[in-house]
């Protein structure tokens, strides 16, 4: 099995580990809690297979977060605040090539997530909380959650057993797994640091920051499981139960995954499921922000064959290039885009259809002395930008309508009749015309003068 690259980026003089995997349309950054190397990751069939699932449909960046796995260790005395955290993750994404980008991560991985969301909005496309974190320890709005004598006898737990297979043996895993798990666990944390990086976080708190979060928000939530409790039971569909209501727009799946690690199944084929379904959805949205409304130019030289031969390949040239020099110049005053140009004919986007039609007039007008006449196709409708290029059914109306126009003539659909009501543009009814490719009949107007 072939092994993604180990990369480093850095923040200052920490080194931030991590790899990148798979070719989606959608970068996808996992920010694991709990337990990361992104090494020892895959050397866990389970783990390796959930990464490989999440990276079939994404570009993935896995990354371990400062003081963990290859990333640069801290020691217990120097656990840095949650804030550095998040500039790591603005790091890692810089030196991935990740201008913005959807981010999934798992229980107190959330805390640092949904910071960076909030502080970086432009970057962040979407976030995936799995059983997230957002305040460690219990109060009287959050009561479910570990309190002071908890606490301690988590960290008792991490200090005493962290990285052997005394420390929470899952039942689930065999007796290769369970030997991996306490080799994940060593590379994961040292004991002391994940003591001291526990205390020092238990206090934070950023649920203030949750009404602020602007970017589409996924929780997904196993109702089983049980891991951290407190007397109140499941702290983790709690904790999503009251994400979901701060965060605006925030939505959550609970599911039963019998309360195992998020990597291994069903819990994993849900996170795998939900967020690459969740990230195709957010696309095909995206995708209608790309539209919009535009008045669409078509021209051609009507006759242009002909007049190639009659003047010869150089002389044609010559008058082709004058045309090519005129409608450019005519289109930077009507303040018209060209968005393409084929043979002899242009392709054209305008704001406003009167703009569009003065200057098809113009550029009619412009070609008498070169002895070229024009035809020119106009319609406003909605276009799709794609790679800076306009498409869509309204461009393809616009040159249909092109087509129908005779020589020298603008035609115009009943869209630009309407808009431009009140400009002094004067039209004359074309009669219904069925449009190659279109359906219905469109009633087109010819332009008339002004």
């Amino acid at each position: 099995m072939d092994l993604p690259e180990t990369r480093f980026a850095w923040n200052g003089d920490v080194s931030l580990a991590y790899q990148v995997l798979g070719a989606g349309p959608t970068d996808l950054v996992y920010l694991p809690g709990w337990a990361s190397n992104v090494d020892v990751h895959w050397q866990s069939p389970p783990l390796s297979r959930f990464l490989r699932d999440l990276a079939a449909r994404t570009r993935l960046i896995i990354t371990d977060r400062r003081g963990w796995g290859c990333s640069d260790r801290f020691s217990p005395t120097d656990v840095p605040p949650i804030e550095t955290l998040t500039q790591d993750l603005l790091v890692v994404m810089d030196a991935a090539g990740s201008e913005r980008a959807a981010i999934l991560t798992t229980l107190e991985g959330s805390v640092v997530t949904c910071l960076f969301a909030a502080t970086y909005p432009d970057r962040v496309m979407a976030l995936i909380l799995a059983d997230p974190l957002v305040k460690y320890e219990a109060t009287d709005d959050m009561p479910w959650l570990p309190g002071p004598d908890r606490w301690i006898q988590i960290a008792e737990n991490i200090h005493d057993d962290w990285g052997t297979r005394a420390y929470f043996p899952e039942p689930y895993m065999d007796d290769t797994e369970a030997e991996w798990y306490a080799r994940f666990q060593r590379a994961s944390f040292a004991r002391g640091a994940f003591v001291a990086e526990i205390e020092r976080y238990r206090a934070v708190d950023i649920r203030s920051v949750l009404p602020s979060i602007q970017a589409p928000t996924l929780i997904l939530a196993d109702v089983d499981a049980e891991s951290l409790p407190n007397d109140s039971g499941h702290p983790f569909i709690e904790n999503a139960r009251y994400i979901v209501g701060h965060i605006p727009g925030a939505r959550i799946v609970e599911h039963k995954g019998g309360d195992r690690l998020w990597w291994y199944p069903p819990t994993a084929d849900v996170i795998v499921g939900e967020t690459t379904g969740f990230l195709g959805s957010l696309r095909t949205e995206e995708a209608t922000f790309d539209r919009v409304l535009a008045t669409i130019l078509f021209t051609d030289i009507v006759g242009s064959t002909e007049k190639a031969a009659e003047l010869g390949d150089a002389g044609w040239g010559q008058r082709l290039e004058r045309h090519h020099s005129v409608v450019r110049a005519l289109l930077a005053r009507y303040r018209g885009t060209e968005i393409d140009t084929a043979g002899d004919g242009f392709f054209a986007t305008f704001e406003g259809p009167a703009r569009a039609v003065r200057c098809a007039q113009a550029i009619i007008e412009a070609m008498r002395p070169l002895g070229l006449q024009i035809r020119a196709g106009i319609h406003t409708g909605e276009i799709e930008t794609v790679a800076e290029k306009a498409g869509g059914i309204a461009v393809i109306i616009g040159s249909r309508i092109m087509g129908e126009a005779s020589p020298s003539e603008v035609l115009v659909s009943q869209t630009v009749k309407d808009l431009t009501a009140g400009s002094g543009l004067k039209f004359e009814d074309a009669g219904e015309h069925e449009l190659k490719g279109v359906p219905d009949r469109w009633h087109l107007y010819r332009v008339t003068g002004r």
